[in-house]
């Protein structure tokens, strides 16, 4: 049952809605018990999450997985999860977050060679005009697509 490569479970779309993407970095996740399953099935939400780094770590916040109906385990939910990276890259991270209006986001989870990874970035927060401006170019992109689409035809 090796499954090879990439196989994305859990994405926060809003996070690149909100955010500005600065620089991403894969990272381990430290689970207990059913919560590996939990995630296989996509009973996962990053919508609250964020990652806050003390003490030399970091940690995710406000992941929410679901309990797994079959484990007898009770775990709280939104439990803080300890992320798993380089001290080099944790050093890289606190000179990043110095900067006013900065901060770590979860932008997916996946599998990684059969090992649950996060992918957090580095982001800064968008005003409100660049959210309508997102919007605008998503909306012409698609009436783009929809009038070539209408042409082939």
């Amino acid at each position: 049952m090796s499954r090879r490569g990439d196989q994305t479970v859990i994405t926060n779309r809003k996070a690149r809605y909100d955010y500005f993407v600065l620089d991403s970095y894969e990272c381990g996740i430290v689970l207990r018990g059913a919560e590996v399953k939990s995630i296989r099935n996509g009973r996962a939400n990053l919508q609250d999450g964020y990652a806050r780094i003390s003490d030399g770590e970091v940690w995710l916040y406000g992941m929410h997985i679901s309990p797994y109906e079959f484990s007898r385990a009770e775990l709280d939910p939104v439990r803080p999860r300890k992320l798993l990276l380089h001290h080099r890259q944790i050093d890289e991270l606190a000179r990043a977050l110095e900067t006013k209006g900065t901060t770590l986001v979860p932008l997916r989870v996946y599998f990684k060679d059969g090992r649950a990874k996060v992918e957090i970035a580095t982001a800064r927060g968008k005003a409100r005009y660049d959210k309508r401006q997102a919007i605008a170019k998503r909306d012409a992109l698609r009436e783009t697509q929809r009038a070539l689409k209408g042409d082939r035809e």
